[in-house]
């Protein structure tokens, strides 16, 4: 998540909303990739949580990267919280649990996001390892309980906190436990933004598969392959899922926003404050009824605000970020976007891959979501197993991406950077079930190696 939005203009009409999200549009040629991961501290000896305080906690990581980057410190009531690039745009910032999110700054290729990937981690191991720490790729912590692990210092988590588990079994454990990588793309016009939306939300799914990497819960296999997927499933169906009305004739920015309207809200920011008003919908807000704010109406960073706590498969604001990947050790993190560059960013790809969805009903693409968390590539949808989807997605992405013809300075196209997802579909076993034969055979039935072979 990057940092809240501040533009206290205050809003008259819905157009404004719809408008805000337009203004994302972009020619072809100023496309961009974005990258954001979230990796999980721990302590290098025992691979215990890391807390914030103390001179070998998250603060003290922070104000060290703060020296060595020179980025401006966002700071929230004395304490440090994240770190924002003021020329690149890049930022890194905090998850509930002290999961360390680097936001990547929008860049033109996927050699690009490796570089400034490669950048960061020499940064961040400079920092913590004399501080003792170390970062976990994978999509649950895979061995403390929840009540383990300590609670950042920000204003807009303990409102979350209260909330999740009046409205979902696992909000909890989402906010604390769990890790994701995602990529954000452009939309060229309305049009262009419903089909990738479309295509991206019913192939969700298979970075699912490709990426699930969350089997262990508290040191034992919890039946799943992407527990963090599962996860989504049941934290707040009104906030999240595989919004079927995006499919639906007459979809634009319009119906979009008309969801967002009626997603229940949790904060509203004044200043440095958080405001509780966890429940209500942000029409009301806009119909000046929030019971906190009598005859007030929400501002434009309300609204920026509000659409970074909704939290579907595929989520619209001014790009489109994709959501249904498990967090990954970082050789594999460059494969989420070129997988969804190579399908999204070619037209005869997103064309094909429009082809291979188009005719799946909104049931179907709910039970595949709903089977994917534990069935993998075992999943289907009509007659298919997903994992013959998934092989040829990889084709058309691999496709797209030689004809974008982006060349390094030793002439490679970004498809290497597939390399990764071929290997999984050559063996056919995704991330989680390699894990799950190392339990069962060399790690013994313990899960602490995986601190270091699944380590950053």
């Amino acid at each position: 998540m990057a940092r809240d939005q501040i533009d206290m203009t205050p809003l008259q009409s819905r157009d404004e909303l719809v408008a805000w999200i337009e203004a994302g549009v972009k020619p072809e040629s100023e496309f961009r990739i974005g990258t954001e991961h979230e990796k999980t501290p721990f302590t290098l000896e025992g691979h215990q949580p890391v807390p914030y305080e103390g001179a070998k906690g998250i603060g003290a990581l922070l104000e060290g990267m703060k020296l060595l980057l020179g980025w401006e410190p966002i700071m929230e009531r004395g304490n440090i919280i994240g770190l924002y690039d003021v020329t690149g745009g890049g930022a890194i910032s905090l998850e509930p649990g002290g999961q360390f999110e680097l936001s990547g700054a929008p860049v033109e290729t996927v050699h690009q996001t490796q570089s400034e990937l490669m950048a960061h981690l020499a940064q961040v191991r400079e920092v913590a390892t004399p501080l003792g720490i170390g970062f976990l790729g994978l999509g649950m912590t895979p061995s403390w309980s929840r009540a383990q692990i300590p609670v950042m210092p920000k204003g807009r988590y303990k409102i979350m906190r209260n909330y999740m588990p009046k409205v979902g079994k696992y909000g909890l454990d989402m906010m604390f436990r769990t890790c994701t990588v995602q990529t954000n793309l452009d939309f060229s016009s309305e049009a262009d933004m419903v089909k990738k939306l479309r295509v991206s939300l019913a192939l969700q799914p298979i970075a699912t598969a490709l990426f699930a990497n969350s089997p262990f819960t508290e040191g034992k296999p919890n039946g799943f392959l992407s527990f963090r997927s599962e996860i989504w499933r049941d934290t707040d169906n009104a906030r999240s899922g595989m919004i079927p009305f995006a499919f639906e004739d007459g979809m634009g920015y319009e119906r979009y926003v008309d969801y967002a309207l009626d997603v229940p809200m949790y904060f509203v920011k004044r200043g440095e404050e958080y405001i509780d008003v966890a429940g209500s919908s942000f029409r009301d807000f806009f119909a000046g009824k929030n019971a906190a704010f009598p005859g007030e109406r929400p501002t434009l960073s309300d609204w920026a605000n509000h659409l970074s706590t909704i939290f579907p498969e595929v989520r619209l604001k001014r790009y489109l970020e994709m959501r249904g990947a498990d967090g990954v050790p970082w050789g594999r993190l460059p494969a989420l976007p070129a997988f969804w560059v190579g399908l999204l960013y070619d037209n005869d790809s997103l064309d094909a891959a429009w082809d291979i969805v188009r005719h799946w009903t909104a049931p179907e693409r709910q039970a595949l979501r709903d089977d994917v968390p534990r069935f993998g590539f075992k999943s289907r949808i009509k007659d298919r197993y997903l994992f013959e989807i998934a092989k040829e997605c990889l084709v058309l992405s691999h496709a797209g991406l030689r004809r974008r013809g982006r060349i390094d300075h030793l002439g490679r196209d970004e498809s290497r950077f597939l390399e990764p997802l071929e290997r999984i579909i050559e063996t056919g076993r995704s991330p989680a079930e390699e894990m799950l034969e190392k339990f069962n055979g060399p790690w013994k039935g313990s899960v602490e190696p995986a601190y270091q072979e699944y380590a950053f």
